[in-house]
């Protein structure tokens, strides 16, 4: 636990990426293999699950620094952060752990889910008697399965690529599966990640799904690319990533963020591939005609663990297959996308399976036909186009050295609104206000009055983050726990992909990724738009 405390605090003290890839393969290096599978784990994206409900660690970290209540509460408010906040008001501990990490998840954390109070609470007191600071900070964030930490899987990539001395693909694509949970990290697999390649390697993946290749943002006009036929261009789709794995007489259907969703959507599961199949694509909700259903409609097929009879029927999904890996067992991902898409065309057509639909191309003459095309894209229940070099490979994340994919997307939805809450961040912002939550105008029932809509909190620069908490500090009218209401004061321009009616919103709309575009200081809080700008948004886009 202290080797990897001390990672955690040398990646979160940092934005420099050579001292987090330094850090990082320092700790590979060194680790024992059964502790560094699990920091693999943690650091490429797993999620550890909550152990201790957050009311009791504040209780129980209360009483064991024998604090009163209304102090702790202060204590955090100031800090912003409960796991910190815990690591510093406990007294000096009077032992010393050398337990290794593996140990800690395994055989302590582990027990305390569903444990008596209690018994949790006698635990916890032994625990933190024997970890210093920032082993208690790491200790809190695991337990209350809020681990978070500011290193991407890229860059865990490199460092095992790095100590393995192996191709980074290599190691991205043993990677893929890792973080989904049902399986614990192990210290022959952590050997297995990093060990030497062999022959059959490939023959052994059994369900795993291959890394997906990601697409840049396109900034510059789209002329810019050369001629138009050497791209092959599709429809970007709201949906949800996935590719569908066919091997060893059964089917794995695998998210984007590598979890195994196979019976949240079991008709695609179902679908009849052939052996040594895989079809990457995205999934819809799709009940007939030329348009998807709204993202929403997809949402409540993917938070349900177990999809009843009447849900399938009310949400059918089907997969929207844009791309073929690998056919007959072959990884055909060397392959031009021209010849990708050729072998899936065949395939899709040979199948002729409802639940599995061709990605349709988009053919126009020209760069300027193509975007009036484009212009259709929120009536078609889509977010702008695909551009796919005819010629790429199918690559590994977000990279060029094997061909180029861009997303032209179209400009997002916008309004003005107005800051009433906020929130301290995370980690090195904690003791700043960088959540914010935002709203418009509603003229309902005659009284005019500001209606929440939205929370952000990306898009500003770190100038322009500290002069908004400074106007929150001086404008707070009331305190909510971590939580301050302000006088409304600034404006901010909120950009958002997506809008749909939601009941259980105060506004009855929800937006999706809401973010910052910026700040208006040329307009007054009641020159702030309104709910029936974002009702006039809702009709406009409605497919």
């Amino acid at each position: 636990m202290r080797e990897f405390a001390r990672l955690y605090a040398e990646l979160d003290e940092t934005t420099a990426t050579n001292r987090k890839l330094d850090a990082l393969q320092a700790y590979f290096a060194s680790a024992a293999p059964e502790n560094a599978a699990w920091a693999v784990y943690f650091l490429a994206g797993g999620k550890p699950r909550q152990a201790v409900p957050v009311k009791l660690l504040r209780q129980y970290a209360t009483e064991f620094a024998g604090l009163d209540e209304w102090l702790f509460d202060e204590s955090y408010h100031a800090v912003g952060d409960l796991a910190e906040t815990i690591a510093h008001i406990l007294p000096a501990p009077r032992h010393r752990s050398d337990i290794g990490l593996a140990e800690w998840i395994e055989r302590r954390i582990a027990p305390l889910r569903g444990a008596a109070p209690e018994t949790i609470r006698e635990a916890l007191f032994r625990y933190w008697d024997e970890l210093e600071t920032r082993e208690r900070f790491l200790l809190t964030k695991l337990i209350g399965g809020g681990f978070r930490v500011g290193v991407s899987r890229l860059l865990v990539t490199r460092a095992l690529s790095a100590i393995a001395a192996l191709d980074s693909k290599l190691i991205a694509q043993r990677l893929m599966g890792w973080t989904d949970g049902r399986a614990q990290p192990t210290a022959q697999g952590f050997l297995q990640l990093i060990g030497a390649q062999s022959s059959d390697e490939h023959a052994q993946r059994g369900g795993q799904p291959y890394p997906f290749f990601l697409a840049h943002q396109l900034q510059a006009e789209p002329a810019s690319l050369g001629a138009l036929e050497d791209w092959q261009v599709e429809w970007k789709y709201d949906g949800m990533r996935a590719q569908l794995v066919r091997r060893e007489g059964k089917s794995w259907l695998w998210s984007r963020g590598e979890d195994l969703i196979t019976d949240r959507f079991a008709e695609l599961a179902a679908l009849r591939l052939p052996e040594g199949t895989v079809i990457d694509g995205e999934i819809l909700v799709w009940r007939g005609g030329d348009t998807p259903a709204p993202f929403a409609d997809l949402q409540k097929r993917i938070t349900r663990k177990t999809v009843s009879a009447k849900m399938l029927g009310e949400f059918p999904a089907v997969l929207v297959a844009y791309d073929l890996l690998e056919l007959e067992g072959a990884d055909l991902r060397p392959l031009p996308q021209r010849e990708r898409r050729a072998l899936l065309e065949q395939l899709v057509h040979r199948l002729e399976a409802p639940q599995l639909r061709l990605s349709p191309l988009v053919r126009a003459g020209g760069w300027e036909e193509l975007a009036a095309i484009r212009g259709e894209s929120r009536a078609r229940g889509v977010e702008g186009m695909m551009l796919k070099a005819a010629g790429a490979q199918y690559g590994v994340g977000r990279t060029k050295d094997v061909g180029t994919w861009w997303k032209w997307k179209i400009d997002p939805y916008s309004v003005d609104a107005v800051l009433i809450y906020a929130q301290a961040g995370h980690g090195r912002r904690a003791s700043l206000y960088t959540d914010y939550t935002f709203a418009v105008w509603d003229h309902a029932g005659g009284e005019r009055q500001l209606v929440p809509f939205a929370k952000a909190y990306s898009g500003l620069t770190d100038a322009e983050i500290a002069q908004v908490d400074q106007t929150i500090r001086r404008t707070t009218i009331e305190k909510f726990g971590p939580v301050r209401s302000v006088k409304p004061t600034m404006v901010f321009e909120i950009g958002f992909e997506g809008i749909g009616l939601s009941p259980r919103h105060k506004s009855g709309i929800a937006v999706r990724f809401p973010r910052i575009l910026r700040r208006r200081d040329d307009k007054t809080v009641d020159d702030a738009d309104t709910l029936d700008t974002l009702r006039g948004l809702l009709a406009s886009g409605a497919p």
